[in-house]
């Protein structure tokens, strides 16, 4: 199984980045998928989930109203949308996979599959 994360980089404050999760080795409209993020010296957290189907999300609070998650079963891949940034979002953000989006929000989560990072870096 791999979970490719791609799109991060460097923006300004206020700006946008997309970010990508390619998925492959496993039946991906089978599973729920989320995106979590880690900065520095701080624990990993939730930051989005979305049903298998796609007709489920949920936000964490911080990123509600900026961030949109979606995926393309047929292409095998989730996205994040990320507008409106800010220096506090610069972070490595992973994608994720589990069987269902209560098992991505739920704390600790219970993750079947992670990807690789992607930094994310916000300038003010």
């Amino acid at each position: 199984v791999q979970l490719q994360a791609s799109g991060g980089g460097l923006a300004q404050a206020g700006g946008s980045l997309r970010l990508s999760c390619a998925a492959s080795g496993l039946p991906f409209s089978d599973y729920a998928m989320g995106w979590f993020r880690q900065a520095p010296g701080k624990e990993r957290e939730f930051v989005a989930a979305i049903s298998w189907g796609g007709g489920s999300a949920d936000y964490a609070d911080s990123v509600k109203g900026r961030f949109t998650i979606s995926r393309d079963n047929a292409k095998n891949t989730v996205f994040l949308e990320m507008n409106s940034l800010t220096p506090e979002d610069t972070a490595v953000y992973y994608c994720a996979a589990a069987l269902t989006i209560g098992h991505l929000i739920r704390w600790p989560p219970s993750i079947g599959y992670w990807g690789q990072g992607t930094q994310v870096t916000v300038s003010s």
